[in-house]
């Protein structure tokens, strides 16, 4: 394999960052710094109408690049998408068929505090691929396209799966603070930890905090308290986690979440959170079995 395949392009403002992203407008690949959201993706400064005090150069996106690229935008969100579509459906044949699964891997994925403090400490991440009918994995699905593709893009594989995943132990966390005893399912956890992901990207490339992310946040936990049988507790939990991590990733505000390699602060930020996570359900659950 040859170099030239595996090396993404350069910001044409900044030679030396490399980048996946690229200018909804001219198709020239832009950083984070040199990135403003619009209602169409991402521009460039030149195009945004925002110069910040370098002339621009024209330099063409790698070609290359762009080829062996295609096909593979917002892998991890479809990856994530195939493995919770591939176990509802094993927990749909196991169970009473489409709308009702069960069945033995439903059993030990599921959360559950008394199962937890009893040693199953792996429901705090496998109940976030688990889902209760055709409507909640449809819903939860269709919303992590929407939201999990464009914050993928922006934050990069390693990040957003990072996220994700530390999103769902946190959600796992707040269920069993608020409902230890009752048995919660669903990737809605790590998908509001996607909700908070965006409030903070949207934070850090507006300077605003009342923007679309906030508005999507304050609708989906209206819902949330309004609709019976929804975990509030995972939902809110999962929230917070996407927030910290997040922050842990961009330095806690010293830095740019969704520029740079994946070092060894984001992943003792990343790491942090999920261990307070699994503290805190340690501490809900002691005592249970």
């Amino acid at each position: 394999m040859s170099t030239a395949e595996t090396h993404l392009p350069t910001c044409y403002r900044h030679p030396d960052r490399e980048t996946g992203l690229s200018c909804s407008e001219c198709g020239r690949p832009i950083c984070t710094e040199c990135m403003t959201p619009a209602a169409v993706g991402i521009r460039c400064p030149d195009h945004a109408g925002k110069p910040r005090g370098l002339s621009p150069r024209r330099v063409s996106a790698p070609r290359i690049v762009r080829r062996s690229s295609m096909g593979t935008e917002a892998l991890v969100t479809k990856t994530l998408i195939g493995i919770n579509v591939a176990i509802y459906l094993v927990t749909a044949a196991q169970g009473a068929g489409i709308n009702a699964p069960g069945g033995q891997l439903f059993d030990k994925m599921l959360l559950y505090g008394p199962a937890v403090a009893n040693g199953d400490w792996w429901r705090l991440i496998t109940a976030a691929f688990l889902h209760a009918s055709l409507l909640h994995i449809g819903f939860n699905m269709l919303a992590l396209w929407w939201f999990g593709a464009p914050v993928e893009a922006y934050l990069g594989r390693a990040r957003f799966i990072g996220v994700y995943l530390v999103s769902g132990l946190a959600g796992s966390a707040g269920a069993l603070v608020l409902t230890p005893h009752a048995v919660t399912v669903g990737a809605s956890g790590a998908i509001f930890g996607i909700l908070g992901a965006m409030l903070i990207l949207e934070w850090q490339a507006t300077g605003k905090l009342g923007g679309n992310a906030m508005t999507l946040i304050v609708i989906n936990l209206a819902l949330s308290f309004a609709i019976a049988n929804i975990s509030i507790g995972g939902h809110v939990g999962g929230l917070i986690g996407g927030i910290l991590c997040t922050l842990a990733l961009a330095h806690w505000g010293r830095g740019s979440a969704a520029y740079g390699r994946l070092g060894a602060l984001g992943i003792a930020g990343l790491v942090l959170v999920a261990a307070v996570s699994i503290a805190i359900s340690y501490w809900q659950v002691r005592g249970l079995a």
